[in-house]
């Protein structure tokens, strides 16, 4: 009997890359600090095969090969065309489920909500950017002014015109 990868403590199971089934024991090597880890697992890294992927979403194989037809869900292939999920797409399994059971929302209505989801989430990354490139314009806007001040001579003085009710004389000697 394989281990069971379901915790508590999240919802798709342990950490990703933990518990899996078919882990075995691990080798370990004394990595320097200077090299890199050979991989890293992230919530994108597809490593559920589609029977892991259907017991951990609740849901049918078949069911999974569904909605990769229709485009709901799109796991990674391998070089023999065999998909992988990754923790992401599990999360959006179990999504369009709850969207299609709990709500009663047909797949085509499914479908346009995520394609939805993700301009929204695209859009969102761009206003990101581009406040980011306003700022960086903005400060080097300010360098620029100020390199400019820090250039006036300062022997100069600005003209200003009298006003009526004074009677001053201003005299201007330069420094020797």
């Amino acid at each position: 009997m394989s281990p069971n990868p379901m915790t508590p403590d999240s919802p798709i199971g342990p950490g990703i890359g933990e518990g899996l089934p078919g882990d075995g024991p691990r080798r370990t090597t004394r990595r320097t600090a200077s090299a890199p880890p050979q991989y890293v697992l992230t919530e994108e890294t597809p490593v559920y095969v589609i029977s892991v992927a259907a017991e951990l979403s609740g849901l049918h194989p078949q069911t999974l090969r569904q909605y990769d037809r229709l485009g709901l869900v799109c796991p990674d292939r391998t070089a023999g065309r065999g998909r992988r999920y990754s923790a992401r797409d599990i999360q959006q399994l179990r999504e369009v489920q709850r969207l299609s059971q709990d709500e009663g929302i047909n797949l085509a209505g499914i479908k346009r909500i995520i394609e939805l989801e993700n301009q929204v989430t695209a859009l969102q990354a761009r206003i990101t950017e581009l406040v980011d490139s306003l700022e960086g314009a903005a400060t080097a806007l300010q360098q620029r002014e100020a390199a400019v001040h820090a250039s006036y001579r300062r022997d100069l003085v600005p003209y200003q015109p009298p006003t009526p009710q004074s009677s001053a004389l201003v005299v201007w000697r330069p420094k020797r």
